[in-house]
């Protein structure tokens, strides 16, 4: 293992379910029958408060639904605050792809500043606070964390936080390779290559301590990305023990509770 990273326990799967909303959770709904399907996996569900700013006509539901979440053992973390990206105007073809083509405008924390970043968190945790629900996780959409962004996820107590590549302990500072499976929903092409690319990841990491699946509303329209993710939990659940990523992340702080930044 490289010397940067931190030691693991054993190995872990974390499963998690991107942009609970009120607006997607009839698409969360299904996600999460399918992966009850496959047992009692502990799963991390990502949160947006104001999802594209949209009205919510049963607030109370929604709330009372992840409250159940939580009854049941699931995690609840922060995934932004609107998971749109109201930034000031991609510079360059690299920006313009990532912030407009890969994620289609919601990479809400990719180019704004910190100062920004601090209001857009402290806004997700006071709607957490509201709601008395525990909080140790950050997870920003799209996992594009600018300069900005980091800077302001410094000045949070969040135990974690996670990028396509990575897993982050924070405050420490230290990272863990764990390149998250993921499906491309969006098209015919994306959808094969996509249970393609996630075989692959998952052979070439079956030695690493700590392999993601992370699961979209958008994949729930799609019998075969449903199916796909259930086959693999199963595989990855014959060697492996799920954990939330709240409790992955504590695990990884028993195992080196004086970890400085690296």
């Amino acid at each position: 293992m490289p010397p940067n990273e931190p030691s693991a326990p054993g190995r872990v799967l974390c499963v998690s379910l991107h942009d609970v909303a009120p607006a997607t959770w009839p698409q969360c709904q299904r996600l999460l029958a399918a992966l009850r399907a496959v047992g009692p996996i502990p799963l991390t569900l990502l949160v947006v408060p104001a999802y594209h700013r949209l009205p919510v006509a049963d607030a109370a539901a929604f709330d009372r639904a992840l409250e159940a979440r939580l009854a049941a053992g699931d995690e609840l973390a922060l995934h932004g605050f609107t998971h749109l990206d109201e930034g000031p105007p991609p510079r360059g073809w690299r920006q313009r792809f990532v912030r407009r083509a890969y994620t289609t405008g919601e990479g809400e924390f990719a180019a704004i500043g910190a100062d920004e970043a601090t209001r857009r968190i402290t806004q997700g945790i006071d709607w957490f606070a509201q709601r008395q629900w525990p909080l140790a996780g950050f997870v920003a959409p799209a996992w594009l964390l600018g300069p900005g962004a980091w800077q302001a996820l410094a000045r949070f107590p969040m135990r974690y936080t996670t990028t396509l590549r990575h897993f982050h302990l924070l405050p420490e500072g230290q990272s863990l390779l764990a390149p998250s499976l993921v499906y491309a929903a969006r098209n015919r092409s994306g959808r094969w290559l996509s249970v393609r690319r996630n075989d692959a990841l998952a052979r070439l990491q079956a030695d690493r301590p700590l392999v993601r699946l992370g699961l979209h509303p958008a994949d729930a329209a799609h019998p075969e990305l449903i199916r796909h993710c259930q086959q693999l939990a199963e595989k990855l659940l014959t060697t492996r023990e799920a954990l939330t990523k709240v409790d992955f992340a504590l695990r990884l702080k028993e195992r080196r509770p004086g970890a400085t930044r690296q």
